[in-house]
């Protein structure tokens, strides 16, 4: 478990985002965590070159419709990566455990399936405080983090098109 904000990051080490464009699949449940996760994404993303323009988002009912929501933004958008946002808290069923594994698997699934690299950004805690403290509280920000990862991602890819593309 994290106990430190790991939010922090330094632009130099990240490739410039300005060529690459992003997507992003937003679950409604669980609003007041998802749009702050949202909104730490689209900054961190526009903070690291990307446009608005180039930022497509769109929003999902549920966790679970996350899979769903990427596979459709692959095959309709040209996105060079995406962001799966949303929030699981543990409730005093099972439900919670079959939510996060199928969402879990199927994020996998796709970054297997497709060439686009989808960043994992679900929350799963235990309390709505955790997920609070995850989605700009005293542990920072997981969208900012996810962003990131999707900037890196989106280049490692592009670089590896590219150098393969000429034979190396």
């Amino acid at each position: 478990m994290a106990t430190t904000n790991l939010s922090y990051y330094d632009k130099a080490t990240i490739p410039n985002a300005k060529p690459f464009r992003f997507g992003i699949v937003v679950s409604e449940w669980n609003p007041e965590i998802t749009k702050k996760l949202h909104k730490g994404a689209i900054n961190t993303l526009i903070d690291c070159g990307a446009s608005n323009e180039n930022i497509v988002s769109w929003d999902v009912p549920g966790s679970f419709e996350l899979i769903f929501g990427c596979k459709k933004m692959i095959q309709t958008q040209k996105v060079d990566a995406i962001i799966a946002i949303g929030n699981v808290i543990q409730g005093e069923t099972k439900h919670f455990d079959f939510v996060c594994d199928g969402v879990t698997q199927g994020i996998v699934d796709l970054n297997i399936k497709y060439d686009v690299p989808i960043i994992f950004c679900v929350l799963t805690d235990n309390t709505k405080q955790q997920s609070i403290d995850r989605s700009g509280g005293k542990l920072g920000n997981k969208g900012i983090e996810c962003a990131v990862a999707a900037v890196k991602m989106a280049f490692i890819n592009t670089k590896n098109s590219q150098s393969n593309s000429v034979g190396f």
